[in-house]
């Protein structure tokens, strides 16, 4: 018998969940040892994009994924994306991904960025698949993210890129 796709139950988070999160965040960070990345250090600065964040959207009940979303440079920016890896392959980071192109243009948002890895499978590749492209020529905004993930470390474990994607209205 052929098992059902998950309904991953997309829906707005709620502040008292933002704790759980947090150990979403960490348990999809530790996949990275998987290929050779990290451990990462936590910078309190970048552990605030859920509080920053114009929109935090869960995949299931109680959450199981996450994704935070701002805007940079007058589009929407995905600061972090995690699904727990118990959860994982069952649709939910493509279902978060559409959540938040949704949230983008139902807010007038023309376009989606993002940075990443761009070698690691579910990271470059994965959203080169769902229609974003690396972008070269960054606007301020997106400058002073990357610069701030270099300075940072993170591109101390493989080349990173920022990456966008336009937005039918």
């Amino acid at each position: 018998m052929a098992s059902q796709p998950v309904d991953p139950g997309v829906r707005v988070a709620a502040l008292h969940e933002f704790g759980l999160l947090r150990t979403i965040e960490a348990a999809s960070d530790a996949l990275f040892a998987d290929v050779g990345i990290g451990p990462f250090v936590l910078d309190v600065e970048d552990d605030d994009h859920l509080e920053h964040s114009s929109v935090v959207l869960v995949s299931g009940e109680p959450p199981v994924g996450f994704v935070s979303v701002g805007i940079v440079d007058g589009a929407a920016h995905i600061w972090q994306l995690s699904v727990d890896p118990v959860f994982g392959r069952q649709g939910r980071g493509t279902a978060l991904l559409e959540a938040a192109c949704d949230w983008a243009r139902d807010a007038g948002l023309g376009s989606i960025t993002l940075t990443t890895y761009r070698d690691v499978p579910w990271n470059g590749p994965f959203y080169a698949r769902r229609g974003f492209v690396v972008v070269d020529d960054l606007l301020p905004g997106l400058a002073a993210v990357r610069a701030h993930e270099r300075a940072n470390g993170d591109d101390d474990f493989g080349p990173r890129v920022a990456m966008r994607r336009q937005l039918g209205r």
